[in-house]
């Protein structure tokens, strides 16, 4: 687990100063305490820092291959090494480690592009070939680990773990792109197909891109995708075993370490998993932790007591105030593009946690966009029902009329509140999804624009990418297309975004192991009613679990992290809700109209209207403004 940066000339081969690069592994020293390194030659740059996990003595980077012609900064972990090298052994390669990294040189020498096919892991890394003068880069399957890149004016591209490192290259042009805004504003963060910085992009889950002097940057190439189109035949009983086999081997293979590790336990069904599973492989007590809340409402912990008991594991709880708003600037400051997901204050402070007994984590992340565990699956699961059975001409006006009449009843139980679920009704199943994903809907978020900001933006608006993707996915049904544009944009740009810089932010690697490509693989190929069923998600994995977790673990209704902004903008963040509309980086930016966003911060200190959602990202972006330009 590593941060890595690079420089790579495209046109010719000049020299590339080290101190350029040293500049640029300097800005993330959080991602590798342990260890750092430069290498430099005509026309190529590679820095490397180091969180040392696995062959702990050895394995330096950059590393060179056995004949110097093939150079590596890798970030990650290959799973699946040991096996990958035992191959590469009989073909006759010859290793002087013992760890991970002199596996992905071999299987480069080996296969080229090809090796990509044969990791199982999490990882960003770059190649130089220094026989064909090109730069292979890669990123994992999922978009585990990030890698971010841009053109410079002098014909190089600079590629970094983080943004901050590309940031710290002086020749970077600093410019906000107006649409990564409008992203970030209908989701919450930005997706990875666009970047807060114009010219600055992040290579893409499952994809590759390959470098060559004296071409221009070509488009990134997809060696991997999920596929949702085909379906699993079998009995519900084959299925299970068939899941219980991917899970266990997906654990089995990332309790490989050489510094003590242990998993995160909130004692909700995919934390309680992972423990289970890694109780049962383990001859030692499984190092466990949780972080509870003082309010009842919030806390977990008393579930995650129960299953550290249930599996004798050696469990750490802390308990912390969900208004928890001293952490805010240094949590943020880790992220460089706007983020508004509030649960990275508490998922930072788990981490800090873990840290303090442990350097690799399990988590349980992945189970819910694989197996259709979110609320928002099972509505779509059941409003696409009710679309299957009327046409669109028939839908769109009915719908449509009586959600314009029902009144909005946030407030009320949720039967009652029925006005979304109207019009998404009234709209395709790709629309409707995309709206209840969405953060601040297109139409709020232009009310709040400048006229040139509109003008800037044009026909642009973000939730169009989303729509394009569930309508073109390889998918059977409107539950698969909801699943793999959640897997394609939510997963890597939220969830696994936030992981990454909180666990990085303090030096811990985390690991993802229900997020194994094979058990993702497997996951899209269940039929709908082995997912959602009866109003659960995840339904084959809970029947899976069942005698191993108790039954009030399995079902119990679904909590997450929590953190009360709405409180906190009626309380002591009322002034910075109202700067956020005169003084700040946003009121100066020209974006918005600064009376609206004043209109929207009184009626919420007032208490006329909950708009907290809106004025922590305006909050966060406002923030993002300051650090990045």
């Amino acid at each position: 687990m590593c941060g890595i940066a690079g420089i790579f000339h495209l046109e010719t081969a000049k020299p590339v100063d080290p101190a350029r690069i040293r500049l640029m592994t300097d800005a993330m020293l959080h991602r590798g305490p342990d260890g750092n390194g430069c290498w430099t030659a005509p026309g190529i740059g590679l820095g490397h820092l180091r969180l040392s996990i696995i062959d702990l003595a050895g394995s330096a980077q950059p590393m060179l291959s056995e004949d110097e012609a093939d150079v590596l900064t890798f970030n990650g972990e290959i799973y699946n090494f040991q096996e990958v090298r035992a191959e590469l052994s009989v073909l006759g390669h010859r290793f002087r480690t013992s760890g991970d990294t002199e596996v992905i040189l071999a299987a480069w020498r080996q296969w080229g592009v090809g090796c990509l096919d044969r990791l199982n892991g999490m990882f960003a890394f770059a190649i130089h070939d220094q026989r064909t003068q090109r730069l292979f880069i890669a990123r994992d399957r999922l978009g585990v680990k990030p890698l971010h890149y841009a053109p410079l004016p002098d014909g190089s591209v600079i590629f970094a773990s983080e943004l901050k490192g590309l940031l710290a290259h002086p020749a970077l042009r600093r410019a906000p792109d107006a649409q990564a805004v409008d992203d970030y504003l209908a989701f919450g963060y930005v997706p990875d197909h666009r970047c807060f910085v114009a010219g600055v992009k992040k290579l893409p889950a499952g994809h590759y891109l390959m470098l060559e002097r004296g071409k221009p940057i070509p488009a990134p190439v997809q060696y991997w995708d999920v596929d949702f189109s085909r379906r699993a035949r079998g009995s519900v009983a084959d299925l299970e075993a068939e899941l219980m086999h991917h899970m266990r081997e997906a654990v089995a293979s990332r309790m490989v370490a050489d510094v003590p590790l242990g998993a995160f336990l909130s004692g909700g069904v995919d934390s309680s998993t992972v423990v289970a599973l890694m109780a049962a492989r383990s001859t030692q007590a499984v190092k466990t932790c949780s972080i509870g809340f003082d309010v009842a409402a919030l806390d977990e912990s008393d579930y995650a007591r129960r299953i550290a008991a249930r599996f004798a594991t050696e469990h750490r709880s802390r308990t912390v105030s969900p208004d928890d708003i001293g952490i805010i600037d240094q949590v943020a400051a880790q992220f460089d593009e706007p983020f508004a997901d509030a649960s990275m204050l508490p998922t930072f402070r788990v981490c800090q946690l873990a840290r303090e007994n442990v350097t690799v984590a399990l988590s349980g992340d992945g189970a819910d966009e694989a197996f259709a565990g979110y609320r928002r699956h099972v509505f779509h699961h059941g409003e696409e029902r009710v679309r299957n059975l009327l046409p669109q001409s028939l839908r769109g006006p009915v719908f449509g009329a009586l959600g314009a009449l029902y009144p909005k009843a946030d407030w009320a139980p949720r039967p009652l509140r029925a006005k979304a679920t109207l019009l998404s009704l009234a709209r395709t199943g790709a629309e409707g999804y995309t709206d209840a994903v969405g953060v601040t809907g297109y139409a709020q978020r232009h009310a709040l624009y400048s006229d040139s900001q509109r003008n800037a933006l044009g026909s642009y608006r973000g939730e169009d990418h989303m729509i394009a993707l569930m309508e073109a996915a390889p998918a059977r049904t409107g539950l698969d297309a909801a699943q793999y544009a959640d897997m394609k944009l939510w997963l890597p740009g939220d969830i696994l975004t936030k992981v990454d810089r909180t666990s990085m932010a303090v030096s811990l690697e985390a690991r993802e192991p229900l997020l194994d490509y094979r058990l993702i693989e497997f996951a899209a190929t269940l039929p709908d009613a082995m997912r959602v069923r009866g109003g659960q998600g995840k339904w084959l994995m809970k029947r899976a679990m069942r005698g191993t977790l108790p039954d009030d673990i399995l079902y119990r209704p679904k909590m997450g992290f929590v953190s009360p902004i709405a409180q906190w903008f009626r309380g002591p963040l009322v002034e910075q809700a109202r700067a956020i509309a005169s003084g700040s980086a946003l009121a100066r930016s020209g974006w918005f109209n600064t009376a609206r966003l004043s209109e929207v911060a009184e009626a919420h200190i007032a208490g006329r209207s909950d708009n907290a959602r809106l004025l922590w990202q305006l909050w966060m972006l406002d923030k993002a403004l300051d650090r990045v330009f």
